[in-house]
C-alpha cells in the first residue's frame, strides 16, 4: 500500500463564502489534520460525514460560539485535512484511530457532540469507547448499521455511483443531499478540498466501507455504539429532517432507544434534506443552544 499523502495547497480556500475562520493543525501520525476552533466556554464538537467538511457547519458556528467553545476537524480524507492518495488507506479504523488521537492531543472532555451522518459513524463509537469525555448527544439524519438488515435502495444507488462514476462532483452531491438550492459559490466551497480526481480517494471509499454485513471489521464498534447508547443516562436530543431519502426512519432507533431521548417531545428538522446543517444549520443551532440551557 502507497502511503502517499497529499495537502491541498492553501489557495484553494482563499475567499470562501462566509468562511472566515482561522485553520488550526495537529499532527497525527503521518498526517496533518485540520479543524476550527471558535468561542469559550462549554465544549460542542461537530463531526461531519461524506463528503462534506467542517465548512458544513458555518451556520451554526456563529450562533453556538457565542456561549460556547466550538471544535469543527476535518476527517482526514477531507477539508483542509490531508488526504492519502491510495483507496486501500480509508479504513473504519484508521479514521476512528485518528479521532481518538485528536480527542486526547487537545485534551478533549465534557463534550457535547454533534453528530451526522459518518460523523454519527464514528462520533457515536468514540463516545461509547470513552464515554467519561462526553457530556452530551446530539444526534442528526445518521445511523449504526450492524449488516444485519439490507441497505436501503437509495443507498445501495449512491454506494454503487460512488464507486464506479467516471466523474464525482462533490458541490453537485452536496447538492443532491440538501432540499434547498445551493449558490454556485457555496458548491465551490464544498469542491475546494478536491483540485484533482486524485484527492478523492477518501471521499470515493467512504460509502463502500459502511457496514453492510456482519462480518464487517466496524460491526463491534457499531454494536457496542448500541448498547452505550441503549444505557445513556446523560442528555441527548435526536434531530433528523424530514427530506432524506438515505436515512428516513433512522431516527426511530435513537429516539425510542436513548432513555434521555424519548423523555423530550419529538423534534423534526422540516424541509430540509440529508444535510440538514446546510438547509437549516440556524435553526440546528437553535435547537441545541435551549438544550444546553436546559
Amino acid at each position: 500500500m502507497s502511503n502517499e499523502v497529499l495537502r491541498t495547497p492553501d489557495k484553494h480556500f482563499e475567499d470562501l463564502q462566509d468562511w472566515p475562520y482561522e485553520p488550526k493543525y495537529l499532527e497525527i501520525g503521518d498526517t496533518r489534520m485540520h479543524y476550527v476552533e471558535e468561542g469559550e466556554g462549554e465544549l460542542i464538537l461537530c463531526l461531519h460525514g461524506e463528503p462534506s467538511w467542517a465548512y458544513l457547519y458555518r451556520k451554526m458556528i456563529p450562533i453556538l460560539s457565542k456561549k460556547y467553545r466550538v471544535i469543527c476537524p476535518d476527517l482526514i480524507g477531507f477539508g483542509r485535512s490531508d488526504k492519502y492518495a491510495d483507496k486501500k488507506a480509508y479504513t473504519f479504523k484508521m479514521h476512528f484511530d485518528k479521532l481518538v488521537a485528536f480527542m486526547e492531543a487537545l485534551n478533549l472532555k465534557d463534550i457535547t457532540v454533534v453528530v451526522q451522518d459518518w460523523g454519527g459513524l464514528l462520533g457515536l463509537p468514540l463516545l461509547a469507547e470513552y464515554p467519561d469525555r462526553f457530556k452530551r448527544v446530539v444526534v442528526m439524519n445518521t445511523y449504526l448499521p450492524t449488516g444485519e438488515k439490507p441497505m436501503p435502495m437509495a443507498f445501495k444507488a449512491w454506494r454503487t455511483f460512488s464507486q464506479t462514476s467516471p466523474v464525482f462532483p462533490i458541490g453537485g452531491i452536496i447538492q443532491s443531499g440538501t432540499h434547498l438550492k445551493i449558490s454556485k459559490e457555496v458548491r465551490n466551497a464544498y469542491d475546494a478540498p478536491f483540485p484533482s480526481a486524485k484527492y478523492k480517494a477518501g471521499a470515493r471509499v467512504f460509502p463502500a466501507i459502511v457496514p453492510a454485513d456482519t462480518n464487517d471489521p466496524a460491526v463491534p464498534y457499531m454494536v457496542k455504539a448500541r448498547e452505550v447508547l441503549k444505557q445513556w443516562e446523560k442528555p441527548a436530543i435526536v434531530l433528523f429532517s424530514d427530506k432524506d431519502p438515505i436515512m428516513s426512519g433512522a431516527w426511530k432507533w435513537f429516539y425510542h432507544n436513548i432513555p434521555t431521548a424519548k423523555e423530550k417531545p419529538k423534534i423534526t428538522i422540516r424541509d430540509a434534506g440529508h444535510f440538514l446543517q446546510e438547509d437549516k444549520g440556524e435553526e440546528i443551532a437553535q435547537h441545541i443552544v435551549e438544550f444546553m440551557e436546559r
